[in-house]
């Protein structure tokens, strides 16, 4: 284990590099240590030993921690060379928590941001802290990189208004799980075959919970059908990311100064415990940290007040689930019956037709549109009236006002007189939208 040890130190620092797998020290000068240390004063921590030596614990927990520090160093080290020497594109997607201003120390102190061999990467989800943005700012000066940030597909970064015209500013009300999908998964996904990414780098860890439990520091993840994942500090705790830390002053988000071990959405992130006590300030803490250090406490302030629709309680945003590989890169009917309106003027002139016709208002990442896709196209293909789709999220204001649109997708009839009649159930077979269309025979009848 020691020449292993010795040889992995080698390669990341030198043959003058000593292992952190033994003591740094000498056997001698660990003895002469032991009969000195505090040797006038006798602290809490210090006992007398049978021959009156003093053994003082605390001292020896700082020296075993230093050792266990230095260990995990030299092993994330070591995984992150091999990711970013050994691949052509490394990622790091980055969400600035502790574990990942870590590993971002760590790429900037091996040279591999200012050489490009590693690539950082920053979802926005438009629903971040303030604080979040303003620190990669702060970070891509410090360390002298510049991140590829992306959003929801179709708005620009940073164009929050755009945002809220395109999907909805309630959209993680009204869906969670659809939120998940626009405004991380999916943008996640776009950004890693954008920078054509072969390797992925994350901060995930064992302590942050069951879901975790089992990580390595490599895995293959199922996305672009194969896809290196490797997690660096896989078997650091939080304690030995704060440590880390505060050894090197490495900057970190602001907001842990305020009480969040942990930093997601604003929306549904809290402090822990919520009275904010526990902080870690100028590389300290403040207050009683077992609240954050416990196991699986990291995320305790995460998700709070969601839930998924099996009515279990949110623990992921959805990227390292299963399923996140899928990506709604196509458009729902593009061919068939279903014809397309391509524009609010189109829409209008066939409101004002005076000819009765079908239209679905619809977004193509919505799951429920996605759902009803085959039975909706089944249904055109012998429908009595012509039939249309029309993509309300990229016309949001619009809908709402003239299609009955609050959710997608929203089924309409339109009538001869112009008027519009929402189709009200959440039935979506060919036959019920056929039966529909011909509850309006017997009106007009």
């Amino acid at each position: 284990m020691k020449a292993y040890a010795t040889a992995v130190a080698t390669v990341l620092f030198g043959a003058s590099a000593i292992s952190a797998f033994a003591p740094s020290a000498s056997s001698k000068s660990i003895t002469a240590r032991t009969n000195g240390i505090i040797a006038s004063k006798f602290s809490s921590s210090a006992l007398a030993m049978a021959d009156d030596k003093v053994f003082d614990q605390e001292a020896y927990i700082a020296e075993s921690k230093e050792m266990r520090l230095k260990h995990l160093e030299e092993q994330a080290m070591f995984a992150l060379k091999i990711a970013c020497e050994n691949y052509g594109n490394a990622v790091f997607p980055n969400a600035m928590i502790a574990g990942d201003v870590v590993i971002t120390h760590l790429l900037h102190r091996m040279g591999y941001l200012k050489d490009g061999k590693a690539t950082i990467m920053v979802v926005d989800t438009f629903h971040l802290f303030p604080e979040t943005m303003e620190f990669l700012r702060e970070i891509e000066d410090f360390y002298g990189f510049k991140a590829e940030v992306f959003c929801a597909e179709g708005v620009p970064v940073g164009d929050k208004e755009a945002y809220d015209k395109k999907y909805g500013a309630n959209l993680w009300k009204e869906d969670i799980e659809q939120y998940d999908k626009v405004c991380k998964v999916e943008p996640f996904q776009r950004g890693l075959k954008t920078l054509k990414t072969d390797c992925m780098i994350n901060g995930r860890t064992r302590w942050q919970g069951f879901e975790r439990a089992w990580i390595d520091q490599f895995e293959n993840a199922p996305i672009g059908g194969g896809l290196a994942k490797c997690n660096p500090i896989a078997y650091w705790t939080l304690e030995d990311t704060f440590d880390y830390i505060a050894k090197y002053e490495v900057p970190h988000h602001p907001l842990h100064a305020k009480g969040y071990p942990s930093i997601g959405d604003a929306k549904d992130t809290i402090p822990i415990p919520e009275d904010g006590s526990t902080k870690f300030v100028n590389f300290k803490f403040e207050g009683d940290k077992t609240p954050w250090l416990d196991y699986a406490c990291e995320r305790k302030g995460r998700f709070v007040g969601l839930a998924n629709k099996d009515g279990s309680t949110k623990t992921e945003c959805g990227i390292h689930v299963a399923g996140a590989e899928r990506t709604f890169d196509r458009d729902l009917w593009e061919e068939g019956a279903v014809k397309n309106i391509a524009s609010i003027e189109e829409a209008k002139e066939i409101i004002n037709s005076g000819k009765e016709a079908i239209v679905a208002v619809y977004a193509p990442w919505c799951q429920f549109c996605q759902g009803m896709e085959e039975e909706f196209a089944k249904y055109a293909e012998s429908a009595g009236v012509p039939v249309y789709k029309f993509r309300g999220d990229e016309e949001r204001e619009f809908v709402q006002a003239n299609m009955n649109t609050e959710s997608f997708p929203t089924v309409n009839f339109i009538k001869s007189d112009g008027s519009v009649v929402k189709y009200d159930s959440e039935a979506r077979s060919a036959e019920d939208f056929a039966n529909f269309e011909k509850s309006f025979e017997k009106t007009t009848a």
